[in-house]
């Protein structure tokens, strides 16, 4: 039987936690969902905010700060949020695009260095990284080998080097200038272990964990999605699909492109309600697929996805992005795109209160950096403001 393009989409709601909020602790939750974007930093609050009951914002600081959950530059060249338990292979699967991504790029190139020069400095690194610093402390240090060039070394190797953020502040955890430690260091360590870089077999067992917990927590999905999600080949991916025999099975879906889905996973009934969700700019359910309709409608994109690849706070009404959220004098302003019943004004208006609270409590001008795309004028055909 061939699954809709409904059901692929609940699919993913069910998976990422977005039918209905589990009591799940946090660090859990970030691995059921595989990771979670953070590029900004209240991010991977509003996340877990939407799919984790009673979620307490002092349950993630205390995560980020033991280290359960890492900070660190992974898919996509993108900083996530992920388990500490699946970081290094994560990591692993992700180091070769990372490394090439800087060491091919003319900011590193320029400096006349070579990728040996770069990679030399980590076991150094990895040993000042002991305990955090800041950027500018880091830069300082590596001044001391690569004079003049020592900020785009530190920019190639901050985004390829086996490290994460730490946690620097309220209210997000890393409001404050970013400072790093090195991965590889155990909490209560008196100093680092220092791996070598991840060899071939290293990489293929990240990649092959990184695929399955993608499509635990993506599927069913296409090469295609787990290529857009990741920014990893085509040969890498088949060779990981092909590796993980059957753990993996072909599922028929409503296009032309092969679906893949973990063994014994199921997916929900086509009539299955999707509860009204307030999701948080750069959210993975819209950055997970090649095809972005699955939540998130074609005619909408350019609305929510602006050219300079911001991707802003979104409405989410019966699984659909129908509207985009952002913070206001006193509230949340709420805007559809198209016209919306009353039930879905009454359950948009209902989290709109909750989130409220929480951000009264750490933020409430959340995302206000990018308030400008909404003086630039947004077709919304309704707009309702929610008083904290």
């Amino acid at each position: 039987m061939s699954l809709s393009a409904r059901q692929l989409a609940l699919a993913t709601l069910d998976r990422q936690l977005l039918l209905e909020r589990r009591r799940l602790d946090v660090a859990e939750a970030v691995r059921r969902v595989c990771a979670v974007q953070a590029q900004t930093a209240a991010s991977p609050y509003l996340a877990l905010w939407n799919r984790v009951r009673d979620f307490v914002p002092e349950d993630l600081d205390a995560a980020f700060a033991d280290r359960r959950i890492v900070k660190a530059t992974l898919m996509r060249i993108t900083l996530h949020a992920v388990h500490a338990e699946d970081y290094a292979l994560y990591h692993a699967a992700m180091l070769g695009t990372l490394r090439s991504a800087r060491l091919h790029d003319r900011r590193f190139t320029s400096t006349g260095l070579t990728r040996t020069d770069a990679d030399a400095l980590l076991p150094r690194l990895a040993a000042y990284l002991a305990r955090p610093r800041t950027g500018a402390e880091v830069e300082e240090e590596v001044t001391g080998r690569f004079g003049e060039h020592a900020h785009r070394v530190w920019w190639a190797l901050r985004t390829y080097a086996p490290i994460h953020h730490a946690p620097t502040g309220g209210p997000w955890s890393f409001t404050l200038p970013n400072a790093y430690l090195a991965s590889t260091t155990a909490p209560g360590a008196t100093s680092p272990d220092v791996p070598d870089l991840p060899d071939a077999s290293d990489a293929a067992a990240g990649v092959q964990r990184l695929l399955l917990g993608y499509l635990r927590a993506f599927g069913p999905a296409s090469a295609q999605d787990f290529a857009r999600f990741t920014l990893l080949g085509r040969a890498v991916i088949t060779e990981a699909l092909h590796a993980l025999g059957d753990q993996v099975v072909r599922v028929a879906g409503p296009g032309r492109a092969a679906l893949f889905d973990v063994a014994g996973a199921t997916v929900p009934a086509e009539d299955t309600p999707a509860p009204p969700r307030l999701l948080p700019m750069w959210d993975s359910t819209l950055l997970a697929h090649a095809v972005p309709g699955r939540v998130l409608p074609p005619e909408y994109r350019p609305l929510v996805v602006r050219r300079n690849g911001d991707m802003l706070p979104c409405l989410l009404v019966d699984g659909r992005v129908a509207g985009v959220w952002r913070a206001v004098a006193g509230g949340l302003e709420l805007t559809a795109f198209h016209r919306l019943d009353r039930a879905a004004w009454r359950g948009l208006t209902e989290e709109a209160e909750q989130l409220s609270g929480l951000l009264a409590d750490r933020d409430p001008a959340v995302y206000r950096r990018y308030g400008h795309w909404w003086d630039k004028g947004l077709p919304g055909v309704e707009s309702v403001i929610v008083k904290a």
